[in-house]
């Protein structure tokens, strides 16, 4: 998947000479660990801040202060607030493949895949949680075109992750249906009912609250498997 490059933070790790510290290693793509890590914190930092209080309600000098840099050293690593969000959509969509696939591969009845896949989606951390609750509330903001050459590559990035998980999923259940595992249907429509039910989780549930994940996951994981027409133990196709 196309990532977007990043400017070389000049803010940090130079010597008296005003060049870069020869104690500073780069990584594969060129980014110095250093900064890498500080990249990686300003993601996270601003992951807490929209999931918590909502992409627009976050300024991006309050994401500055968490991580404890000015405003201006964001600049280095991202175009604008918006880039930022787009590398968090494409990480996010990215990671939910990669889980996905893990699980597939894994598990080579459809039907132990489909009860695998609605239980282990809500083994989530506060962090994961909150940032599924960005990509279900900011995916929209990937149709429209950026406006600088980074913040577009990271747009295409995220819009070409949406697609490929849909797709993943629908070639799975149409193959589950070839198998006699689930009953014949549309399968691009139902990867989008399932996915859909999980995705609207999303839009309300937050980490602080008293419901806890595991009655969401219990309630949620047995409905996704019914609209798949998977029994949710050991049975076969309902």
């Amino acid at each position: 998947m196309a990532r977007a490059n990043v400017l070389p933070d000049v803010s940090s790790n130079q010597g008296p000479n005003g060049r870069r510290s020869g104690s500073t290693r780069r990584s594969r793509d060129g980014r110095s660990r250093d900064e890498g890590a500080r990249r990686a914190e300003i993601l996270d930092a601003a992951i807490d801040r929209f999931g918590r209080d909502g992409y627009e309600n976050t300024k991006w000098a309050e994401i500055a202060g968490d991580v404890g840099i000015g405003p201006t050293g964001l600049y280095h690593y991202f175009d604008s607030k918006q880039h930022c969000l787009y590398v968090i959509l494409d990480q996010a969509l990215a990671e939910l493949r990669e889980r996905f696939d893990s699980i597939t591969t894994s598990h080579p009845d459809p039907r132990e895949a489909l009860r695998a896949l609605c239980a282990e989606c809500f083994e989530l951390s506060e962090h994961d949680v909150l940032r599924n609750r960005v990509l279900v509330a900011e995916r929209v903001l990937l149709s429209a075109e950026a406006s600088s050459q980074r913040e577009e590559q990271a747009r295409l990035a995220g819009r070409q992750g949406t697609r490929a998980l849909e797709i993943a999923w629908t070639r799975f259940l149409a193959d589950a249906m070839a198998q006699g595992a689930i009953p014949a249907r549309d399968p691009r429509m139902l990867a989008r009912a399932m996915l859909g039910l999980y995705n609207s989780i999303w839009h309300w549930y937050r980490p602080d609250q008293t419901l806890l994940l595991p009655t969401i996951a219990e309630f949620f994981g047995a409905r996704m498997l019914a609209v798949a027409g998977v029994a949710q133990g050991n049975g076969s196709a309902v």
